[in-house]
């Protein structure tokens, strides 16, 4: 297994777009466009990673654990799909 990040942060591909940064939030928009993080209500790992925490509480009522899991669900279902498409688009170049 290898992170992408890597590539990025050793400066194997650069963009001015990234604004020097190799996290996939500033990578993203630059290379795959059409995949936005913007209309998610989860818009970051470490929000995610909270969630998780929310999730397994037994106290949240279950609608809100079901709309977190369903939050975190597309959260992570994006992260992968971009990762995918990033690498996609390594291989071409």
């Amino acid at each position: 297994m290898y992170d992408l990040m890597q590539c990025f942060k050793k400066g194997y591909y650069v963009h001015k777009g990234f604004k020097n940064s190799a996290s996939i939030k500033k990578i993203l928009p630059v290379l795959v466009p059409k995949l936005s993080y913007r209309d998610l209500n989860i818009h970051e790992g470490g929000a995610a990673s909270a969630s998780w925490l929310k999730v397994i509480d037994p106290k949240l009522d279950l609608k809100e654990k079901e709309k977190l899991a369903k939050d975190m669900y597309d959260y992570c279902r994006l992260d992968t799909l971009a990762m995918v498409e990033i690498l996609e688009f390594l291989k071409k170049i």
